[in-house]
């Protein structure tokens, strides 16, 4: 797959207008939840809790500035970050409009945070993943 970031139609995006970001998924793994997406966030932006993935989170800033406020780590391009399941951390801002991958070896969360709906949560859940026999 090649995809160009000027090929990504509109409609392809899940948006966040309230928290000043979009996502693209480039990739899901419907059967474990694992995915690799592209983060758009508007300077100012964020996502304003503190809260704790169920697998392991990566990221890797493409461009700008994007800081976990609590603990004053700044992602700027080339900064790669992994945030290791059951963490906590956050909030986060945008100090300038940023551009980061993220990855994720699994389901994103345990419950829905307030920052998804229902519409833009889809598959991201452990409980939406089969049940191991």
């Amino acid at each position: 797959m090649l995809l160009q970031m000027s090929q990504i139609a509109p409609e392809a995006w899940l948006d966040f207008p309230d928290y000043g970001f979009r996502q693209f998924f480039f990739w899901k793994n419907e059967a474990t939840g694992a995915s690799i997406a592209l983060l758009d966030f508007a300077a100012g932006g964020g996502v304003p809790i503190k809260h704790a993935h169920a697998s392991n989170q990566f990221m890797y800033c493409l461009e700008g500035a994007y800081e976990y406020t609590d603990s004053k780590l700044l992602l700027v391009p080339g900064a790669f970050y992994m945030n290791p399941k059951d963490h906590p951390h956050g909030p986060t801002i945008a100090r300038q409009r940023s551009l980061l991958i993220e990855i994720y070896d699994g389901p994103h969360y345990y419950e829905r945070p307030v920052f998804h709906t229902d519409a833009t949560i889809g598959g991201l859940l452990a409980k939406d993943r089969p049940a191991k026999t």
